[in-house]
């Protein structure tokens, strides 16, 4: 019998915004890696959340191209997009807001990427030639309380109870830049608080135990990867600089690298990049991971 589940698309957002919970978790008490574990070189096995996505179709392709490293697994909320990334028994299609849904995707998995995102859609009728603003909405259900702070904290919480069975042993979280200011702009579209949502989600991963890195990343270009000079920053500085944006495609494989390092467990970085043809193209991960000292 096929299991059915639900995931929303990746984060398509340039910017997003700074919460910090009160809320007090339990700790998760196996987050170091054993020596044993550290030492098995056997295909880790990982879930791609928002798979169907922009930046998720990137990555879950990047970890089918590394077979002898990783052994890709996604989710999805449809069909559509499992059969658009080419999904066969190693993707999934669920609903990120229903806890039960994703325990099937995440058993048995050893590192979560989460890139799900509420997606604010454009009211019918604006004319850009007319002048104005264009006013968005969230369509129902999908709200960002919803999706990046519930269908985050549900992939969090099944992450923590797998973990507790020796499963997941890191859980890399991609959110953007900008949170350090709750007046943004993008508090306001549809009404959504949609940066003050994604970083509650944030600090509760934060607050998990579990082994994390929190990828806050610049303005989301479709362009080639591999050929700039990647920055990292925190607290938004790099918001002040004329560098804030990153294609995708690094993005990606910043995640793929966070997987791989000990030095970007359990920290929180900004990521951005210089332009092409600027600076040298970043190929030593761990010397740009070296940098990374925040722990939130």
């Amino acid at each position: 019998m096929m299991l059915t589940r639900v995931t929303l698309p990746s984060p398509s957002l340039l910017e997003i915004s700074t919460f910090r919970t009160t809320n007090h978790r339990r700790r998760f008490r196996g987050g170091a890696l054993s020596a044993s574990a550290m030492a098995d070189s056997s295909p880790r096995t990982v879930l791609v959340t928002g798979a169907g996505g922009r930046t998720g179709q990137i990555v879950y392709k990047k970890l089918k191209e590394r077979p002898g490293e990783f052994v890709a697994r996604g989710l999805v909320r449809t069909e559509e997009s499992k059969a658009k990334i080419g999904g066969g028994d190693d993707v999934f299609v669920g609903d990120i807001r229903d806890a039960e849904s994703i325990v099937p995707a995440v058993e048995g998995v050893d590192a979560i990427v989460i890139l799900t995102s509420a997606v604010p859609k454009m009211k019918p009728g604006f004319d850009p030639s007319a002048g104005g603003r264009p006013e968005f909405y969230f369509e129902e259900g999908a709200f960002p309380e919803q999706v990046d702070w519930i269908g985050q904290k549900n992939q969090i919480d099944a992450g923590e109870d797998s973990a507790k069975a020796v499963g997941v042993k890191q859980i890399v979280l991609v959110g953007s830049m900008g949170g350090t200011n709750v007046n943004h702009p993008l508090n306001s579209l549809g009404n959504g608080n949609i940066l003050v949502w994604k970083r509650k989600a944030e600090q509760y991963l934060a607050e998990s135990g579990i082994p994390y890195t929190i990828i806050r990343a610049g303005g989301l270009q479709d362009k080639d990867g591999g050929v700039r000079e990647l920055l990292i920053g925190k607290d938004d500085e790099l918001l002040q600089t004329e560098t804030r944006t990153i294609a995708r495609a690094d993005v990606a494989e910043v995640c793929i690298q966070a997987l791989c390092f000990e030095e970007v467990k359990f920290k929180a970085l900004d990521l951005a990049s210089k332009p092409e043809g600027d600076g040298t193209p970043t190929t030593d991960f761990k010397s740009l991971f070296a940098q990374v000292n925040s722990r939130f």
